[in-house]
């Protein structure tokens, strides 16, 4: 058994894909850095991550697929799923070893599994946009927390800086704890020391601004009346706006 230790970027795997071509090497597991490797090891690995030759290697596969494919592989790395960079190191691989693109071939089970987990982080990354709810602090900046399954706020903040241009605002994963925030000229990533107020995901009434208590209020009286009793289905509305994302939502709290 051949063990690959890398630090568990994206640039250290694709580090890994070219050391082991260069080598002729090939890993049976990739492991992080420190963790001690199983028992009957034969070899094992260090990888150095260089971004030179992790950029050589994300243009070749960029020749060998299409954007689309490209963008899934994204997608996969950020549902930071147990396993997922070995999946992602054999999909490469396989990428390298075809004359054609391997795309499509939803026949191999590694490329069938890429297209499936790229879809659950794609409709993650949807669910952030449709459900962020702003509270306006009183310095006239709009904070919204998020706990998403999977690391998706980077694939969704490109539509939040463009639709909010006009506004400075932070956007928080409190799961990961890291976010966004955007100045009105940049979105830079941004991350609260331990013990800062924001970390519960709710502003205190004495941090928000003047009337952003009354504009709540009024929004949750507005999805009050808009509800047709007799046409509730709770079953579907659970479907389509899953119950996970509720005690972030301004009216899904008491009125």
């Amino acid at each position: 058994m051949t063990i690959f230790f890398y630090d568990k970027t994206l640039e250290g795997l694709l580090t890994a894909v070219f050391d082991a071509y260069s080598r002729k090497t090939f890993p049976d597991r990739l492991l992080k850095e420190g963790e001690i490797p199983p028992m009957f090891t034969d070899e094992c690995y260090t990888v150095a991550t260089d971004e030179e030759r992790a950029k050589r290697v994300w243009t070749a596969l960029q020749r060998k697929l299409p954007k689309q494919a490209c963008n899934m592989l994204m997608h996969v790395w950020l549902s930071e799923m147990e396993g997922i960079d070995f999946l992602l190191f054999r999909y490469m691989c396989k990428t390298f070893d075809s004359k054609h693109s391997i795309a499509l071939n939803f026949g191999d089970n590694d490329v069938l599994e890429v297209e499936k987990i790229a879809r659950k982080v794609g409709h993650e990354a949807q669910y952030i946009r449709q459900f962020v709810r702003f509270q306006k602090a009183a310095d006239d900046i709009f904070f919204a927390p998020i706990r998403p399954i999977y690391n998706a706020l980077p694939l969704a903040i490109d539509h939040f800086t463009d639709r909010f241009a006009d506004q400075q605002w932070v956007i928080y994963d409190l799961r990961r704890n890291y976010g966004f925030y955007y100045d009105l000229q940049t979105t830079k990533e941004v991350t609260f020391t331990e013990g800062d107020h924001l970390l519960s995901g709710k502003l205190d009434e004495s941090l928000m601004a003047d009337d952003e208590k009354l504009f709540q209020d009024l929004w949750k009286g507005y999805f009050k009346a808009m509800t047709i009793k007799e046409r509730i289905n709770p079953r579907l509305h659970r479907q389509h706006m899953p119950v996970r994302f509720w005690r972030d939502l301004t009216e899904k709290q008491s009125l």
